[in-house]
C-alpha cells in the first residue's frame, strides 16, 4: 500500500479511481485499510476544494414542506400567528431562536440548515 497526500486534481483523480477498485474489499484487510485512509483522504481534499455551502434556511423549511406534504398553515404552531408565516417565508423577518429549536424539533431540519450561512 502506497498512499501519498492528494495534491492538485490529478492525484484526486487517481485516488477515486483506486477507491473504485477497492470498493469490495473487505475491512480489517490491507485493502479494507487502504480504502480507508484513501476515502479519508479524499473528504478532506473535497472539504477543502469543494465546499458545499449550508442552504438558506428558508429553503430548507420549504423542502422540509415539499417532502412532508405541508403548507404554511402547517407551520404556525412552530412559527406563530398566519402573518409572522408569511413575514418569515417572504424573508421580511428572521428565525428566531426558539423558531429554529421547534422547527429542529417538530420537522426535524438540522440545525445548521436553520442557522443558515450569515447568522
Amino acid at each position: 500500500m502506497t498512499i501519498q497526500p492528494i495534491r492538485n486534481s490529478s492525484d484526486h483523480e487517481s485516488a477515486l479511481n483506486r477507491i473504485e477498485a477497492l470498493m469490495s474489499a473487505q475491512i480489517d484487510t490491507a485493502e479494507g485499510d487502504e480504502l480507508d485512509v484513501l476515502a479519508t483522504l479524499v473528504d478532506a481534499y473535497e472539504k477543502e476544494h469543494f465546499p458545499i455551502d449550508s442552504p438558506d434556511p428558508i429553503d430548507a423549511i420549504k423542502f422540509r414542506m415539499e417532502q412532508m406534504g405541508l403548507t404554511r398553515k402547517d407551520l404556525e404552531p412552530y412559527l406563530g400567528s398566519r402573518a409572522r408565516v408569511s413575514e418569515v417565508m417572504n424573508k421580511r423577518r428572521g428565525l428566531s431562536l426558539a423558531m429554529i429549536r421547534s422547527l429542529h424539533e417538530n420537522l426535524e431540519i438540522p440545525l445548521d440548515a436553520l442557522i443558515g450561512r450569515d447568522s
